[in-house]
């Protein structure tokens, strides 16, 4: 999207002036032309669609205002900057009165999500601070106009920086988030805001899915205020097979009608109907898809305990991922490898599509998989595995201890160390714990991508089985993929390298940026809507962060 150009006008404007005021100093007799003809004269000179005031601050207001106001002192660098590509004028007064941009702000302050707290407050001081002005105090005070127009910046940069950046304040790592949050550019909003653009939602810097999440919001709160949640039960039946009768099927069509996935409604006489048809089997195929289930369009526990949480709950799992949403860049990297830890799979983009993606095995709820980005730099073929000590301690030794004979029928070997604290590696081969191939995004965490001999776990739903390394299921895959360039590495020569048992260093002429990232839910590109189970108890740790008792009693 161009950048649009903001106060390209501005250097001109006092020359403008002094040359309207200059003409009426040679003319006494004139009527002096009040200061919105001033201001209509200078949007005609300029044919400029932002809204010039005439009144402005002077450098002292300002950093008067600055040094007083200690609630904005983080945003004071933001603030200035603002006045300073308005040559100090006025951004929400024209004349004696509040101006439509106010008034817009005022329609961005209405529309921030107030279900998070933090949020609310500030919403309720901008109209606390809004309530108190008397619009003929503004009239005949002006330093009651320069206290409202600074203070109104102030709270455009406190609030937009919680509704862009995120609510939680303290440091992401406390919640195992080492993504850098990023602080958003918020220079063309307010420079938009303050010139009149109505529609803003081009210059708001949030991701994509933030929007896409927003909205469902809306319908699961829709959904929660038109119905009651029942709670959906098999009975003694263990599972609903296609073409089976049970009481439950007309409860179950009506629950899978409101959440979407039956996409057409039917006469009385079918909505009352025990038989489990094709037409409910394709609805629950698709909730399986959106859940993380296996599609075979069996209702199971794991089918009916989904169908069973209310659009409350789901509503705070929204609340919960459009945080974290603002957190993250507005824009993804066009090749990046995301890996997302609650739906066990790995995205490769290429160009801003997807290019490939399969099933990982991540880290157990003990051994959790980091929180973090990097950049891939290397494949390994036919790599080693020196084993992380907690392993041979957890592990290695006390099956030593019951067989001496452990190491080499494991194809291990001792390299180093001592009898109590051994280093151990393991050779390159079938057997090795890392398989064929391995993929390196050098980090402090001793995280990576690597095959595995274990096939047999990515037939699982829930795949949180490693010790904090992500398994690929089709690695072969993935470095034909990242190889595809060079000559040199055909599926051949990549196969050959795998089975070589020498181990093999590549550096990739380019590297791709890594993200392993922790979403519970998300819309993907068929509009669908995708939740998650909360693996590693992150979303209630956030969520204590988010919302107050009020607000948590609620949801």
């Amino acid at each position: 999207m161009a950048r649009t150009q903001l106060w390209t006008a501005s250097p001109f404007i006092a020359l403008g002036v002094a040359a309207f005021l200059g003409c009426d100093a040679r003319s006494p007799k004139a009527k002096a032309p009040s200061e919105a003809e001033q201001a209509a004269d200078i949007g005609e000179v300029f044919e400029t669609k932002e809204r010039y005031s005439l009144r402005t601050l002077s450098n002292s207001d300002l950093d008067t205002f600055l040094g007083e106001a200690t609630a904005f002192k983080s945003d004071s660098a933001g603030i200035r900057a603002f006045y300073e590509r308005r040559k100090l004028q006025y951004a929400w007064f024209v004349n004696d009165s509040l101006s439509q941009s106010a008034l817009s702000f005022l329609d961005l302050v209405n529309g921030a999500d107030t279900a998070f707290t933090a949020v609310r407050e500030l919403r309720d001081e901008v109209f606390r601070l809004m309530n108190a002005t008397h619009p003929d105090s503004l009239a005949r005070c002006e330093r009651c106009r320069r206290e409202l127009e600074l203070n109104l910046t102030g709270l455009f940069f406190r609030l937009a920086s919680k509704k862009y950046s995120g609510v939680v304040a303290k440091d992401l790592r406390e919640l195992d988030w080492f993504i850098p949050r990023r602080k958003k550019d918020l220079s063309r909003l307010i420079d938009s805001l303050a010139a009149g653009q109505m529609d803003l939602s081009p210059y708001e810097p949030l991701h994509p899915q933030y929007r896409l999440l927003k909205d469902q919001l809306r319908q699961y709160h829709l959904l929660d205020s038109i119905t009651t949640w029942y709670p959906l039960d098999l009975g003694d039946a263990r599972k609903l097979e296609p073409g089976a009768s049970h009481p439950i099927v007309p409860n179950l069509r009506q629950r899978l009608m409101l959440l979407g996935d039956v996409r057409f409604g039917g006469d009385t006489l079918w909505m009352n109907s025990v038989t489990y048809d094709s037409t409910v089997v394709l609805a629950v195929q698709r909730f399986q898809t959106r859940h993380g289930l296996h599609p075979d369009g069996v209702v199971g526990r794991g089918v009916v305990a989904a169908l069973n949480i209310s659009p409350k709950e789901r509503m705070r799992t929204l609340l919960v991922n459009m945080e974290r949403m603002r957190w993250m860049p507005e824009e993804q990297p066009p090749d990046l490898i995301l890996v997302n830890i609650p739906e066990f799979r790995m995205h490769v983009y290429e160009n801003g599509t997807e290019a490939l993606s399969m099933d990982v095995v991540v880290g157990t709820a003990a051994t959790r998989t980091v929180i973090f980005s990097d950049s891939l730099s290397q494949i390994v073929f036919s790599p080693t595995w020196t084993i992380p000590q907690s392993i041979v301690k957890g592990e290695i030794l006390p099956a030593l201890a019951k067989e001496p004979g452990y190491l080499k029928r494991k194809g291990m070997e001792r390299i180093g160390g001592s009898d109590t604290n051994p280093i151990i590696r393991q050779k390159p081969g079938g057997g090795n714990a890392l398989g064929r191939v391995k993929f390196l995004f050098p980090n402090s965490y001793s995280i990576y991508f690597h095959d595995t001999p274990s096939k047999g776990v990515f037939a699982r739903e829930k795949r949180a089985f490693s010790h904090g390394c992500i398994r690929l299921s089709r690695p072969v895959d993935l470095a034909e993929y990242l190889l595809r360039g060079d000559s040199t590495w055909t599926p051949e020569a990549i196969r050959k390298a795998m089975y070589s048992e020498r181990e093999k260093y590549v550096r990739l002429p380019k590297k791709r940026p890594v993200t392993i990232g922790y979403f519970t839910a998300w819309v993907d590109k068929e509009g669908l809507l995708h939740f998650r189970d909360d693996v590693y108890g992150h979303d209630t740790r956030l969520a204590n962060e988010l919302f107050d008792e009020q607000t948590a009693a609620a949801l």
